[in-house]
């Protein structure tokens, strides 16, 4: 099956809105991709400093616990799925 050729896109947000709604084997073929390690790549996060109740931090580390995550890792799934609510 011949490719299409990939549009133009004016920016990111652009592109994305093109992705939710087009399936990529029409554009690019699969087959042919090649895997890469992009070893230097630093991961796109931030430090940063909370200041928690003792009392809420002990009941977040015993959930964390229970779930066998670390809790910091709790805390990044409990504000996410909180912030996509909104």
């Amino acid at each position: 099956m011949k490719k299409r050729k990939l549009p133009k896109f004016k920016n990111e947000q652009a592109e994305a809105k093109f992705w939710q709604t087009h399936d990529s084997s029409v554009y690019i073929d699969w087959l042919q991709a090649q895997s890469v390690r992009l070893p230097h790549l630093k991961p796109s996060a931030t430090t940063i400093s909370l200041r928690l109740p003792i009392s809420l931090l002990d009941e977040i580390k015993i959930l964390a616990n229970k779930k066998d995550v670390p809790y910091q890792s709790l805390i990044k799934v409990i504000l996410t799925e909180n912030v996509q609510k909104r």
